[in-house]
């Protein structure tokens, strides 16, 4: 049976605006200006301000800056007024310059290139081979990942031949086209099914009359096992050779490449990693004054055209069309006033938020000494700028920025804390320095182990247990010290 009832029930929900606003805040540049591209399209009652200088816009933050010291640089909005018709004309324009701008000039991303696929392709059809065998090749080649293996069963293969391009073959065909044909391409190593082949077969292209490739072809193809462990004394007694002899067959195998396919564009275009950076550190007499670098993002304003336009029609109160045409109108003006707040918006939350980084790390960026890195937690950055740890997490994510000495990536400045000796407290990031400087300086024939690493950083005063070292370790792409040693 139904029964009515009341129940009070306590929510919250984020309006589409904050969604949108916490979206701005986490993207980085190149991601910034494609979205407001995208916003300039989308609504025609936004608009760029044309204006020949761009130093005025920005030398208020670095004044305000240098007036405050390292304190947070307030705004005088609420994004929550963006609703408002009679908004003077300084909250609807925004200027995201900085004078930082013409260090980075408009450079191309885009390069033209070959991909990998086309330039296999190309070979497969110089060569003489019958039709059916020739579109095997070709599925073959298709199914090579972007280094140039093929990952994929034969049997899979020849299924999907049999399903998809009604060529029934076996796994003995295709086995023998692989090896005679793709495998045979330039560049060598293409078309291998796992490492050891793809290197065996750069190998044999080699002169085999030289001692040391003759040695490590038969190294890669007889003690794989114990190459990759670097068991350097089990493969000096199978083959009765001097260490020397082996230090030259390494060195032979040192320059094939696993992955043959890296050179090649998985498209045929490639766009460059560079990385953008999204603000700018400066130190000047002793002071670090930390800058926006807002390249490319024009000054926004609400377009005066629109706002005529929405004027005439609200006096023609009698025509329905023209009712519709206004509501539009209004809703984009209101659209590109809160869009404007918000871009402001999210360049006060990046400025307070690097403020706070640089006044807590001021040591370090001055002296680009990662010793120098205090412990340093979203709660510590939250704590001064007054927002919340998800909103500090939002702006640090993905972001960069270029120092004195050179580009840093925002999350690398965040590190917790262990106490030393002395009882002060230190980053893990000066630890792992010093661990890292440590395995740097030993001897490579006896790499040291992870229980003689604990010993020598507690000498250096820093008390930290063994599997606290491999974790260091392994966050710093440091192998164990069998995979470290070296003849």
């Amino acid at each position: 049976m139904l029964k009515q009832h009341l129940q009070l029930k306590l929510g919250q929900k984020l309006a589409p605006q904050q969604i949108q606003l916490m979206k701005l805040i986490q993207l980085h540049t190149l991601e910034f200006e494609e979205e407001l591209e995208r916003e300039l399209e989308e609504n025609p009652a936004l608009e760029i301000v044309k204006e020949d200088s761009k130093e005025d816009d920005y030398s208020s933050l670095e004044d305000a800056y240098q007036d405050e010291g390292t304190e947070s640089i307030e705004t005088d909005f609420d994004v929550n007024e963006y609703l408002y018709d009679d908004e003077p004309s300084y909250k609807t324009a925004s200027s995201n310059y900085s004078p930082d701008d013409e260090e980075f000039d408009n450079e191309s991303l885009l390069t033209e290139g070959q991909s990998l696929y086309d330039y296999l392709m190309e070979q497969i059809h110089l060569i003489n081979i019958s039709e059916e065998d020739l579109k095997i090749a070709e599925y073959i080649i298709g199914n090579l990942d972007t280094d140039g293996y093929l990952r994929r069963e034969i049997k899979s293969i020849v299924d999907d031949l049999a399903f998809s391009q009604g060529i029934y073959t076996t796994k003995e065909k295709v086995d023998d086209i692989l090896e005679n044909y793709v495998q045979k391409l330039d560049p060598p190593g293409v078309g291998a099914r796992g490492l050891q082949e793809c290197l065996l077969l750069q190998i044999e292209k080699k002169v085999s009359s030289d001692k040391a490739v003759s040695l490590a072809a038969n190294i890669l193809r007889h003690q794989f096992d114990a190459l990759t462990n670097k068991h350097y004394n089990k493969i000096i007694q199978k083959y009765d050779i001097e260490e020397e002899d082996l230090k030259d067959a390494l060195e032979e195998i040192s320059k094939l490449s696993p992955k043959v396919g890296g050179n090649f564009d998985t498209q045929t275009i490639t766009i460059n990693q560079e990385i953008i950076p999204d603000f700018v550190i400066q130190v000047k007499d002793g002071q670090v004054i930390p800058m926006l670098n807002s390249k490319n993002a024009p000054t926004l304003r609400v377009s005066e055209e629109y706002k005529d336009i929405l004027t005439t029609y609200s006096h023609d109160k009698n025509s329905s069309e023209h009712k519709q045409a206004a509501l539009f109108i209004k809703q984009k003006l209101d659209a590109a006033k809160w869009y404007i707040d918000a871009i402001n918006q999210r360049q006060n939350t990046l400025l307070q938020t690097i403020t706070a980084i640089v006044k807590f790390q001021k040591d370090y960026f001055i002296t680009g000494d990662e010793k120098s890195l205090k412990p340093m937690i979203l709660k510590d950055v939250a704590d001064i700028t007054g927002f919340d740890i998800s909103t500090i997490s939002r702006v640090v994510k993905s972001k960069y920025a270029d120092t004195p000495n050179g580009i840093v990536y925002l999350k690398d400045l965040f590190s917790d804390s262990l106490t030393n000796d002395d009882g002060e407290e230190v980053s893990t990031k000066e630890i792992k320095t010093h661990l890292q400087e440590v395995i740097d300086k030993e001897n490579k024939r006896k790499p040291l182990t992870d229980d003689a690493l604990v010993v020598i950083l507690k000498e250096q005063g820093y008390n930290i247990a063994r599997r606290t070292i491999a974790k260091y370790r392994e966050q710093l792409n440091i192998p164990v010290a069998r995979l470290r040693k070296e003849l």
